[in-house]
């Protein structure tokens, strides 16, 4: 779903995006800000996302949208130390011990009344194995102390255009890698977790050159009911969330 539909009462989504796993590299820093670059080098990325209900096509209101990806370099937050250009033995949240409290690049928002979250943060690199991407998980809130709340209903990984990543690859911040990064096609997640619904749409924010940013946006439609799979309540207990 792209952010051009229009999702009425009348026109109901009808259309669950499709989950992906949550990865090693997922943790619970509770952090609410729109801001999470923490002044890191890289091409600009604004990110807007909507949430919808897919049974009904209406927003979902005061969801918390949790996003989190690599740096220019292929490094997460909290594995800073965990070298990008090998590949990882084990995807699973927790298998993976933390090496560092850092928290650039993680963050979440508040869906607003039309069920949109606006993240400013910059393009995400790559790590061995991997195309380009950007992790999402959706919690739907029941309560008054939001941050403890465990429901998670949706997780999800955000691809790129091919196009826009070259552009983004060939920047100095991103170059001078061991390896290459994965196509989307050749990617085994985006090709059996339905990665080309997941493609962000993607404008330059300027005419004059792409190394001034870019604009991404998607729809995400999910089942409000749900428990996601991806990331269970349990999972908020181990050591590395």
């Amino acid at each position: 779903m792209d952010d051009n539909t229009s999702v009425t009462s009348a026109q109901p989504a009808c259309l669950l995006s499709p989950e992906q796993i949550a990865g090693p590299y997922f943790r619970n820093p509770k952090l609410i800000r729109r801001n999470i670059s923490e002044g890191l080098d890289g091409i600009p990325l604004v990110l807007k996302l909507t949430i919808v209900d897919a049974m009904t096509g209406q927003p979902v209101t005061g969801a918390i949208v949790d996003i989190w990806h690599c740096n220019a370099r292929g490094s997460y937050s909290g594995w800073s130390r965990i070298d990008p250009d090998k590949e990882v033995d084990d995807g699973d949240i927790g298998a993976i011990p933390r090496t560092d409290d850092d928290t650039y690049l993680r963050g979440g928002q508040f869906a607003d009344q039309k069920g949109i979250v606006r993240f400013t943060t910059i393009y995400p690199g790559f790590y061995a194995g991997r195309a380009l991407h950007i992790h999402v998980a959706v919690r739907v809130t029941a309560g008054n102390n939001y941050l403890e709340e465990r429901h998670v209903a949706w997780v999800g990984q955000l691809y790129f255009p091919e196009v826009a990543s070259r552009s983004v690859l060939n920047t100095r911040q991103y170059g001078g890698r061991t390896v290459a990064p994965l196509t989307n096609d050749q990617d085994v997640l985006y090709e059996t977790m339905g990665g080309e619904a997941s493609t962000l749409t993607v404008h330059t924010l300027s005419r004059d050159s792409k190394e001034d940013g870019f604009f991404g946006q998607m729809t995400i439609g999910i089942d409000t009911f749900a428990a996601s799979s991806q990331i269970k309540p349990e999972d908020f207990d181990k050591y590395t969330v």
